[in-house]
């Protein structure tokens, strides 16, 4: 239980001192994944974001036509940024496992890559279902493992050299059963892939040259199958991009 909550205190901590950077993020600022999630809301009367970050997937669903949205993250500059952001939205700091909402308060959640980082899933899925009204929508999207052994290890090797916040990219497999036994109907669910130029994806996490080589070499050392699989691009024998996985599941509670 300590481990967990000092492993949330560090994630928040670092995630909050990188809000600024996290606004012009490409990879979260914009993209077809986050106008689908909102679109799947754009129903809703009341929606909650969570781990909302620099509140881009909040922003969305204000725009999408949500009458009022919260954007809930652990880091308190997270949500400063996001409601400084995007005028209108409602700012609240807590646990993604934790929600401080009563039950069935909103029609709509959402949560756009950011479990990965969370210790326990389960936890994070059962709040959702608590907070959501008989009828409500989940959207969701993280960053997901193949079903290769190898290739799962090899992931998450890479993303905790990377960032020592992150958990774990679960299998698709996972999420579905952890959905269904919350009592989620899953309606739509997808993998696509997203291309991540390596020099940002280190930078967002203002990782030093030191973790950057380390990142680099591991990517030298990657089992079969994971150029293909990530789609792993090279220039002047250097990492210049790949592709990461992502699930976009849209559940009726």
């Amino acid at each position: 239980m300590r481990e967990s909550r000092d492993r949330k205190r560090s994630a928040a901590a670092r995630f909050g001192d990188r809000a600024a950077e996290y606004l012009d993020s490409d990879v979260h600022r914009a993209g077809d994944d986050l106008d689908r999630l909102a679109g799947w809301c754009a129903s809703a009367e009341r929606g909650l974001d969570v781990a909302t970050g620099a509140g881009h997937t909040a922003g969305a669903l204000l725009d999408a036509g949500v009458d009022r949205v919260v954007a809930a993250d652990a880091a308190p500059a997270m949500v400063t940024t996001a409601t400084a952001a995007f005028p209108g939205l409602e700012g609240v700091v807590c646990d993604a496992e934790r929600l401080p909402f009563a039950a069935a308060s909103f029609d709509a959640v959402t949560c756009r890559i950011a479990a990965h980082h969370f210790p326990s899933p389960t936890a994070f899925v059962d709040e959702v279902a608590r907070v959501l009204e008989p009828g409500g929508t989940f959207a969701f999207e993280d960053n997901v493992a193949p079903a290769d052994d190898a290739l799962d290890d090899f992931l998450n090797a890479v993303e905790r050299l990377r960032d020592p916040t992150h958990v774990r990219s679960h299998a698709v497999a996972d999420w579905i059963e952890w959905l269904e036994d919350a009592g989620f109907a899953v309606e739509t669910s997808s993998v696509v892939t997203k291309r991540l130029e390596f020099d940002e994806w280190i930078a967002n996490v203002d990782a030093p040259a030191e973790r950057r080589e380390r990142v680099a070499a591991a990517f030298e050392e990657a089992p079969p199958g994971a150029a293909e699989t990530f789609e792993i691009t090279r220039e002047d024998g250097t990492i210049e991009s790949f592709a990461n996985l992502k699930l976009l599941v849209r559940a009726t509670r």
